[in-house]
């Protein structure tokens, strides 16, 4: 197998383990492995206090994701921002909600894309829109495009790409992932190939979006379907490549997979399956023109969009705070507590333990980077010490732009274990549910109404005892959705 097939292949294993789709989560030891002998957070807080009142950075966050952003609207709420609360970011905008990049973001300016500071956090959840204004009213200082370099754990300072030194009382990192590429020697790095973590990545792949002609998708998982769909908004030659057997492998069932895939080739989507790439190959100007696979064939291509994965972005901190070996990240425990007393990790960096479930996990979602950066400030600012208990949660949506003859929404709550159950003909809906020892551990639903989606979770975390038989045999998905309601 190629460099390239072995890369995509192992990324797709890593992704695809039973426990947990984009989790990471292999079987792990009891939660009490991780936990960690450190001062009280009174303690840590006089400290901080007494220590850097002169430098006002008493708390520091290293990153400026989605994580960064509910983390600073937490220390807000418990006033505990003003002159106190610093955020360093390698990025020239403040947070914002990161799962608009490869939806709205990506629209042919007639079907009305996303900009910002229209998404800026937390209107992701329904909070206050936080424009860099609304971080200069709260007195948060933020330090944008000045990435940390490196950290004195001892002395408890950060040294950014600009020679800043920045000492800090407590610290949280939210460096969140980088994504997977594909090496220099092989044409990742050629113009004309793209890879989405930012705006500035988005905004390059608009601009090629502009005149391609012919786009390849790298990667069958979230990043490749909403790409390729967006796409779709551009009327171009779309075409997906991936290693697997189908779509979303590490979610979607074959014949759930099977009636996505039938809607995007309807609008036009080609499909390479089980493809392993040789390289990409660039023409005359320098810039990409192709893809070339194992088997000596070529794809002409004049924009590439490689969705292939991500990695967590652990440095500079790796040598310095107890990684994850098995789910790669920062250990933590269930207040995203490190093993370095007053240093916390949280969102897609942080391998944490998965109450639910009994398991170490690293999450790459915003549901999580939401929820883990308020937990850990709640925690690090009062008496809370309730273990973080996250309900695994994913969703995508594609083909919403104006025009498009179906606009698509799915939501999955749990876990994707046991036996499988499929009810409805995907239109104008279809429910998926995972039954494990009789109980009902996962459930997803595409075109769901509301009602509906906020019972998925509910049916999730309570996993109910479900009679399989009298599921199957439901005449649609209302009445099965009914069905698992009445088990609760």
């Amino acid at each position: 197998m190629s460099s390239v097939g072995k890369l995509m292949a192992s990324i797709s294993n890593s992704l695809s383990l039973k426990h947990g789709l984009s989790l990471w989560c292999p079987q792990s030891a009891s939660v009490n492995r991780i936990r960690h002998q450190i001062p009280s957070k009174s303690f840590r807080r006089s400290f901080a206090a007494a220590s850097y009142a002169n430098e006002n950075r008493e708390f520091v966050i290293v990153g400026g994701g989605n994580a960064a952003g509910y983390a600073a609207r937490t220390f807000v709420e418990h006033g505990m921002a003003n002159g106190k609360l610093c955020i360093v970011t390698k990025e020239e905008h403040a947070p914002y909600e990161r799962p608009a990049l490869t939806k709205a973001y990506l629209f042919p300016t007639d079907k009305k894309p996303a900009r910002l500071p229209g998404f800026h956090t937390c209107v992701g959840s329904g909070g206050e829109r936080q424009t860099p204004e609304w971080y200069n009213e709260q007195g948060i200082e933020m330090l944008y495009k000045d990435p940390v370099t490196g950290i004195d754990v001892e002395k408890q300072t950060l040294t950014t790409n600009s020679g800043k030194l920045l000492k800090y009382g407590s610290l949280i990192v939210a460096t969140g992932c980088t994504a997977s590429r594909f090496p220099d020697k092989i044409g990742g790095n050629l113009p004309g190939v793209h890879y989405i973590r930012d705006v500035a990545d988005a905004d390059l792949l608009i601009s090629s979006l502009e005149k391609a002609q012919k786009v390849v998708v790298v990667g069958g998982g979230y990043i490749g379907m909403e790409v390729a769909a967006a796409a779709v908004g551009w009327k171009l030659d779309t075409t997906i490549i991936f290693p697997e057997n189908h779509l979303l492998q590490r979610l979607f069932t074959p014949s759930l997979a099977e009636k996505y895939e039938r809607l995007y080739q309807e609008n036009g989507v080609k499909f390479l399956k089980g493809a392993s790439i040789k390289n990409l190959e660039a023409g005359p100007d320098g810039c990409v023109a192709a893809v070339r696979l194992e088997n000596g064939s070529t794809i002409e291509a004049d924009t590439i969009v490689i969705g292939i994965g991500a990695r967590p972005a652990v440095s500079p901190f790796e040598a310095m705070v107890g990684l994850n070996k098995q789910v790669g990240g920062i250990q933590v425990d269930g207040q995203f507590r490190t093993s370095v007393p007053g240093i916390f990790a949280i969102g897609d960096v942080a391998a944490f333990p998965l109450k639910m479930y009994d398991r170490i996990a690293r999450v790459e979602h915003v549901d999580h980077a939401r929820r883990s950066a308020q937990h850990c400030v709640n925690a690090l600012l009062s008496a809370k010490t309730h273990t973080y208990d996250y309900l695994p949660y994913f969703y995508s949506r594609v083909f919403e732009y104006e025009g498009s003859p179906r606009k698509v929404w799915w939501q999955f709550f749990g876990d994707n274990v046991g036996e499988i159950v499929e009810i409805g003909n995907f239109d104008p809906k279809i429910a998926t549910f995972w039954i494990d020892s009789g109980k009902l551990k996962g459930i997803l639903l595409e075109s769901g109404s509301p009602e509906e989606f906020q019972l998925l979770p509910k049916l999730a975390r309570s996993q109910p005892n479900v009679d399989k038989a009298k599921l199957q045999s439901a005449s649609s998905v209302e009445a099965a959705l009914q069905i698992a309601q009445s088990s609760l």
